[in-house]
């Protein structure tokens, strides 16, 4: 799509270099310290170090065998880490009770259904960043200096005043807050279905930068009555996270992020996308695990800022599938790869007896960026190592036939229907900004669903990348996946009038229909918005589990927002906010 400006966007504009020439200095300050030379990767031995075992933190009190609520005080620190012996330490950021405990990825938190935690996020992080950050993409500055987070629990169900809205940022001991901000304690009431979650940092034009350096972390909701008669593998050593992300590193062994734009004119440092070639699991650099000859549950997350993995084992072992993002799908799925894209989460058993050799890597072949990139590296094409020892043991877990059965996604309750486009605008060949319906984030609210409805949303997607797209606080299924014809000429019309229905998209959407990958047919929060598709999906604004409203008032201030899950996009606008209404 050629660059492309309205009246909006021009302001915007001007707005922008104005900043430009004033915070160059701010934001990219000692380019050159940030452009040194790459370390050397070929220098790292594989699967030298083990998997660890990411600190587990409850978030309920047990009382006389009862479960209670539980307040939590997690901070966020700056630190060195190892991601690898033979690495230097490496500066971060990252979340723990304290500096000493703090780690990349941070703690995961357990939680119970039904069971409020309350976490107070406090920000120890020092007064400038450790990474490179542009000051003309509209990021949140603070007047008095100091990094600002908001933490966001990214598939959680809870008043928008604890989802981490991007305006509702805080410095260091609360001294300076955004727009948005109102309380220091964020309530996570506990009440949706049984899953996974990913907490991290969500803070307006900085996401990117704030998870690069390490703020993310996994987050578990369990439902014991539901879960336990599933008599799926349990315990710390057999039911694992593993939180998979991609970085390169300098020399020195601090986190590489370029320093120039690809568009420097008019974006000084943004890049569209971020690839790192060292992939890291449980914040170690391809690390390995022993396992016995039974069956493990792995909770995977791309964590990673850009970067679509397609995982697959290296001597052919399955996966079995059974949740995606978080919820558990209706039956369990049986797949050689999987691909994940950025903040998308897979909950598999893997049973190593089935293996006919004695070591397994766990691979990756996605192209980058996503799906018409550059083939993977020999660095970032592999994962982790298991070593899957001889001996047979006793596993009385099973994968059950049936998971756990939710509503289907029943398009004849849809109260209505929105088009949201994704538009990509490029000078020279090289992207400038990314908009949804060709609006920027800070424009005034233009999708306002009724609470306990259900929506189908049409997402156009007129780029040339794959786009995951996630909705806070709403889960959707995927309908169905169609390609646009006579792509260029309803390209053209969306540029100009920005809407579907004077553009007649019932005669583009025409084309082949790709169908919806079985494990992904359950309910989720982000999914792959396929270049040159028009993707459709019944989004519902209530609980799945049951026929009750939320637990909370969805429709107070500040409202939820829905964004394409590249951290880089994100940033850069692709980012829109929804209020819910009664």
């Amino acid at each position: 799509m050629e660059f492309m400006l309205h009246r909006r966007t021009m302001t915007r504009f001007m707005l922008l270099l104005i900043a430009t020439m004033t915070l160059l200095v701010a934001g990219v300050k000692g380019a050159t310290k940030f452009e040194d030379r790459l370390f050397n990767l070929t220098k790292l031995e594989m699967f030298v170090e083990d998997l660890p075992h990411m600190p587990t933190v409850h978030g309920f009190n047990v009382v006389n065998g009862f479960l209670k609520p539980k307040s939590l005080q997690i901070g966020m620190f700056f630190k060195k880490l190892k991601f690898h012996r033979d690495l230097p330490a490496t500066p971060v950021f990252a979340y723990g009770a304290s500096e000493r405990t703090a780690t990349v990825p941070g703690p995961t938190i357990e939680a119970a259904y039904g069971v409020d935690t309350y976490v107070t996020w406090q920000n120890h992080l020092p007064s400038s960043h450790i990474l490179p950050w542009d000051p003309t993409i509209t990021p949140a500055i603070p007047k008095h200096g100091g990094i600002p987070t908001v933490v966001h629990l990214h598939g959680g169900i809870h008043e928008s005043t604890s989802d981490g809205n991007a305006d509702a940022w805080f410095t260091a001991g609360f001294k300076e807050t955004g727009p948005k901000w109102s309380k220091t304690t964020t309530h996570y009431v506990n009440k949706q279905q049984p899953g996974n979650m990913m907490y991290h940092d969500h803070v307006l034009g900085l996401t990117r930068v704030n998870l690069l350096a390490g703020l993310l972390g996994a987050y578990v909701l369990r439902h014991s009555s539901v879960e336990s008669p599933l008599r799926l593998p349990t315990g710390r050593e057999y039911d694992r996270p593993l939180i998979i992300f991609d970085r390169s590193f300098r020399r020195d062994g601090s986190i590489y992020l370029n320093a120039t734009g690809n568009n420097p004119q008019i974006h000084p440092q943004w890049q569209p996308e971020y690839f790192g070639d060292a992939i890291i699991v449980n914040g170690k650099i391809w690390p390995r695990l022993t396992v016995q000859r039974r069956k493990y549950r792995f909770r995977i997350i791309n964590a990673g800022n850009a970067r679509f993995f397609r995982f697959f084992f290296s001597n052919g072992l399955d996966f079995v599938v059974i949740g995606s993002d978080s919820a558990y799908l209706a039956k369990p799925v049986q797949t050689k790869s999987i691909i994940l894209s950025p903040s998308e989460i897979a909950d598999v058993i893997v049973d190593f007896s089935k293996s006919t050799t004695k070591t397994a890597i766990l691979a990756n072949n996605a192209p980058y960026p996503y799906p018409s990139g550059d083939p993977v590296t020999e660095e970032n094409s592999k994962v982790m190592k298991f070593i899957i020892s001889d001996e047979s043991v006793s596993d009385t877990s099973i994968i059950p036939k049936k998971l756990i059965e939710y509503p289907p996604a029943d398009v004849s309750s849809s109260v209505r229907t929105r088009y949201i486009a994704m538009f990509e605008y490029v000078l020279g060949n090289k992207p400038t900004h990314l908009y949804i319906n060709g609006l920027p984030y800070n424009a005034p609210v233009t999708e306002t669903p009724k609470v306990g409805t259900s929506e189908v949303w049409e997402v156009i997607n007129l780029t040339g990348d794959d786009h995951p797209l996630h909705i806070h606080l709403g889960l959707f299924k995927v309908l169905e996946q169609t390609s646009l014809v006579n792509s260029a000429e309803f390209t053209d019309c969306m540029t100009k009038e920005l809407d579907a229905v004077k553009c007649q998209i019932s005669k583009y959407a025409l084309g082949n229909k790709t169908a919806v990958t079985a494990h992904e047919r359950g309910w989720k929060n982000v999914f792959k918005m396929i270049p040159g598709h028009v993707t459709k999906i019944l989004v519902r604004f209530s609980y799945i589990h049951s026929n009750e409203s939320y637990s909370f008032d969805a429709t107070e201030e500040p409202g939820y927002v829905y964004h394409c899950h590249m951290l880089d996009h994100e940033d850069n606008m692709m980012m829109r906010p929804f209020k819910i209404v009664k």
